[in-house]
């Protein structure tokens, strides 16, 4: 074979098929999806929802960050910490069930 970096680059490419797609993949699925948690600021309970393009990218790098695109407290509290969302990944509550208006 007169190119064998094109095998290294097929085996890397198989690879990131198969292992990183689905790690992707996964995480967009957990959290796509609006949650309800805990404010750790007031206490009281929140509608979040997560950035799922962002946790999924970053997840195939390592520990997804999450960052939230919306919450049912803001404006008022939209320069929080998000400190809610190191919740959101240790306790992966159920999504929330959204009803019709």
């Amino acid at each position: 074979m007169s190119h064998p970096w094109v095998v290294v680059i097929a085996v890397l490419a198989v690879a990131a098929l198969y292992v990183l797609l689905p790690l992707v993949a996964d995480t967009f699925r957990r959290f796509r999806s609006r949650r309800m948690l805990s404010c750790p600021e007031t206490g009281g309970k929140a509608e979040v929802g997560i950035d799922a393009s962002r946790a999924a990218l970053t997840s195939a790098l390592g520990r997804p960050q999450l960052r939230a695109e919306d919450c049912s407290l803001w404006p008022e509290k939209k320069d929080c910490g998000q400190e809610c969302l190191t919740l959101a990944e240790v306790d992966r509550p159920e999504p929330v069930q959204l009803q019709a208006r």
